[in-house]
């Protein structure tokens, strides 16, 4: 980080209140053993004012020290082939862990919220009893901080409602009406675009995987398929209710509470509240949703290098623009996967669209199709619909399969691979549009070309907002998300991992060796990337857990205003997120305030 940035932010911290005397701020939150750890009289009645809904927890393979035949050992591992079962549990999340960062470990206690009431009750009894406070909804943070070992968990799960609102106007707003959907804490995306597109034929901009919660993407600013058409999910929230630091239920929108409104979208899940309610705008839908696959292969290097010039220059060219998202990943292996989205095409536009790259491939000699070129488009209204899927595509989704499971609970079947997985590297970076500058293709291509001879690069074309209608970077630009972003017509991430390794499970053993080795491989195909964009800021969901300089990288110019934010909802840190607005103020388990 720059000095004058270093300072610039240090003077907004919570604890930089120059010329004012305070109470002395809390030095170290309390673990079980402490004499202050709360007494089983006092988490008595915490459970009473919940109604009973205060869970003690265990960690989820517990049961294997009897043997990986014990029932509740067996019911565990079970349990990883499904993400929506891995969900229900209080004390399981969808990461198992990162090498040499964090392990999956449970909180001491759930409080498993149903009201705001309830939530309420977790952060007053937390900040009376000095404990660490976690958050989580959906759990699938790659950080880790969907548990910690010795805290508090607020556990939002069963918030799960979701509502439709055909004229909506936000509190205390004079503004018109607009069709809206609310959404509780705990729901995932599954559930916003059941209600939303497959019963009412409407989008809303909301992520990928269809079991990440609605409320963590929105925070942390939240990007999914088409996101280069209608923006981020941040960007789409119009009101919030949040309880904050002191205990009060706060609604935030842009005339109520605006600053607090506006950090919520995009400043990154926990850091300034817990938000129990979010109402988000919701768009016509297109004519149709589709995607296009195939895999190529070139026959050697210098083969290669040509294919991937030319996907830089036919991007460029044919599909930066609000038609087109998803991903194209460049292998070392020498070939070329493509598993791209579009909205508002029908099949025989998408296949024109890419005609003039595959007249090239089958022109030149030395490339190969590992899987055919592919176009399907369906009706928009289709695109989530559980039922639709079953009958004419059965393979592209995956459903719940326990009996009772709500018909809409369904997962792409790309993203049950990631149930429980555990990290050896992972590193993204907004990749600048200037780069598809005629002048500056050819390095770009250099670039993806020498970073995939260390490891595979994902370009994720929706994830970065140029090209994009005018109207939705405004939006995104009226948010606390990096202002990077505005001007990238992509995100690169280089990652990789292995099964679970969840502490505890039978065969869970980590190789630190090979994953040493992985993830100095993942870091060394980065630093070929930034070769051509050296100052490429990174999306705070999808990062190194390891991010230098993570204020700059994760929020720009807008990391000083967040913790102002910070410093008026939350002067006392009760919120803590490692790399967390105002996490400085702690040590990295969030239990010891810095000197």
């Amino acid at each position: 980080m720059k000095r004058r940035f270093l300072l610039k932010a240090a003077a907004t911290l919570p604890f930089a209140f120059a010329g004012v005397t305070t109470a002395a701020p809390l030095r170290r939150r309390v673990r079980p053993g402490d004499p202050l750890w709360p007494s089983a009289a006092a988490w008595g009645d915490l459970k009473r004012s919940v109604g009973g809904r205060l869970v003690r927890l265990d960690a989820p393979f517990a049961g294997c020290a009897a043997g990986a035949d014990a029932p509740s050992c067996a019911a565990a591992l079970a349990r990883l082939k499904n993400g929506f079962e891995m969900g229900d549990q209080p004390n399981f999340t969808h990461t198992s862990g990162w090498l040499d960062a964090w392990s999956s470990q449970p909180s001491a206690y759930a409080v498993a919220a149903r009201t705001p009431a309830d939530v309420v009750a977790a952060v007053n009894f937390a900040r009376t009893h000095d404990l660490r406070l976690v958050v989580k909804g959906g759990g699938h943070s790659y950080q880790g901080t969907s548990d910690a070992p010795d805290s508090l968990l607020v556990w939002t799960r069963h918030m799960n409602d979701v509502r439709l609102e055909p004229a909506f106007v936000a509190r205390n707003c004079g503004t018109a009406p607009q069709p809206a959907v609310t959404v509780g804490a705990g729901a995932m995306w599954i559930d916003a675009y059941d209600a939303v597109t497959t019963r009412a034929g409407r989008y809303v901009q909301g992520g990928g995987c269809t079991t990440v919660g609605v409320a963590g993407l929105v925070q942390s600013g939240g990007f999914g398929s088409f996101s280069k058409r209608y923006g981020t999910a941040a960007a789409g929230l119009l009101e919030a209710e949040v309880v904050t630091a002191d205990g009060q239920v706060r609604i935030a929108n842009a005339c109520t509470n605006a600053d607090l409104f506006w950090a919520l979208k995009g400043g990154g899940g926990g850091s300034v509240g817990i938000v129990t309610r979010l109402t988000l705008r919701t768009r016509e839908l297109p004519a149709t949703f589709g995607a296009v696959f195939c895999k190529v292969r070139a026959a050697d290097d210098a083969a290669f290098r040509a294919l991937v010039g030319k996907l830089v220059e036919f991007y460029a060219r044919d599909l930066f623009n609000p038609h087109w998202g998803e991903q194209i990943g460049i292998h070392g292996d020498n070939t070329v996967d493509v598993s791209m989205v579009f909205q508002d095409l029908d099949e025989a536009a998408a296949s024109r669209t890419w005609a003039p790259l595959l007249d090239w491939l089958r022109a030149h000699p030395g490339y190969s199709f590992e899987k055919p070129f592919q176009v399907l488009a369906l009706p928009a209204r289709h695109m989530w619909d559980a039922a639709f899927f079953r009958e004419h595509a059965p393979g592209f989704m995956v459903a719940d399969p326990r009996p009772g499971a709500p018909a809409h609970h369904v997962i792409w079947k790309g993203d049950t691979d990631q149930e429980g997985w555990f990290i050896h590297g992972y590193k993204s970076a907004w990749l600048p549009a200037g780069l598809l500058d005629p002048t500056r293709q050819a390095g770009l291509a250099d670039a993806l070309f020498q970073a995939s001879r260390h490891w595979s690069v994902g370009l994720h074309f929706n994830k970065g907002l140029a090209g994009a209608p005018q109207a939705d970077i405004d939006a995104a630009r009226a948010t606390a998300t990096n202002p990077a972003v505005l001007d990238a017509f992509a995100l690169a991430i280089i990652a990789g991992g292995d099964g679970p390794r969840f502490p505890g499970m039978p065969g869970g053993a980590v190789d630190t060796v090979r994953g040493r080795a992985r993830a100095q491989a993942i870091g060394r195909a980065m630093d070929a990337l930034l070769a051509v964009a050296p100052r490429a800021g990174a999306y705070v969901s999808e990062s190194d857990y390891f991010q230098a300089d993570w204020q700059d990288a994760f929020w720009g110019a807008n990391y000083p205003r967040l913790a102002q934010v910070k410093r008026k909802y939350d002067p006392d840190g009760l919120f803590f997120v490692r790399h967390g607005v105002g996490s400085e103020a702690w040590s990295e388990d969030g239990f010891t305030r810095n000197a």
